[in-house]
């Protein structure tokens, strides 16, 4: 790994005292569905969602509610509480992913909240044929894994540390996966480092996207909600990045990327 790691940090722990903005993010979401469902409806492709560390399918609820009511068969993983790489947790998802694509005959996008989004492009870099598109919420696939507050607890619950996850595995999360992708990040991150929640550039298929909020109320979010329904209603072969337009330049900050970002820990 030819990166510069060990320059990359967890979050302040001072922003953890901001974090209970998810509760009002959850409010404002609920608020702005009237809003929010003048937006582009979907085609009614199957869309996948991954939840975070310790989180279930109860977390994503809201979300998956939300994408139903926007056009698309929204799916919740059904794995349980999200405990980290255990009991062939990788290998299920991909017979999930590939369960999926065959009942309903077509391409299936995946949204990962956190470590989710770790996994949603874990599966699309292995089965880029059976994937829509990726959209990850907060989730740290770059840099090193300790770059967040969480990786004590997740050693002491995953069946590997972190330190002795496969290296293969790690490049194929870092690597961009080969269909569009969308990394959604804050700044103001308390569970990761948001320099490890982007990718190292931009491309034609792939965008980092910056929005203010917490981590915990990423995926309920109305500002990440608009983003999401947006950007699942692109054309299967048309996909165009985000359009930063009127409006939009108010809320949404022209993303980084992992090169032009500066690797101190704060």
């Amino acid at each position: 790994m030819a990166r510069a790691e060990s320059t990359i940090g967890p979050p302040s722990k001072w922003l953890m005292l901001v974090e209970g903005r998810a509760f009002y993010e959850l409010l404002s979401g609920y608020a702005s569905y009237p809003i929010l469902r003048q937006g582009p409806r979907g085609d009614g492709h199957p869309v996948l969602v991954l939840p975070g560390f310790l989180a279930s399918d109860v977390s994503t609820r809201p979300l998956r509610c939300f994408l139903k009511q926007m056009g698309y068969i929204s799916h919740r993983w059904k794995m349980g509480r999200n405990l980290g790489p255990r009991n062939r947790l990788e290998d299920r998802l991909m017979e999930r992913v590939e369960n999926l694509h065959r009942r309903f005959d077509r391409k299936v996008s995946l949204v990962g909240w956190s470590l989710g989004g770790v996994y949603a492009r874990l599966l699309a870099n292995r089965a880029p044929d059976k994937i829509r598109q990726v959209i990850t919420l907060g989730s740290p696939f770059n840099h090193h894994p300790r770059a967040t507050n969480s990786w004590r607890l997740f050693n002491a619950l995953a069946e590997r540390s972190v330190d002795d996850i496969d290296p293969e595995i790690l490049e194929q999360v870092r690597s961009t996966p080969p269909v569009p992708t969308t990394a959604v990040y804050t700044r103001t991150d308390a569970v990761a480092n948001w320099r490890c929640c982007i990718d190292d550039e931009e491309g034609p298929r792939n965008q980092n996207l910056e929005v203010l909020g917490s981590h915990c109320g990423l995926g309920v979010n109305p500002l990440v909600l608009h983003v999401i329904a947006d950007r699942l209603a692109q054309e299967e072969d048309g996909w165009q990045p985000f359009e930063r337009s009127g409006l939009r330049k108010v809320f949404y900050t022209r993303g980084q990327t992992a090169r032009q970002a500066s690797p101190s820990p704060a």
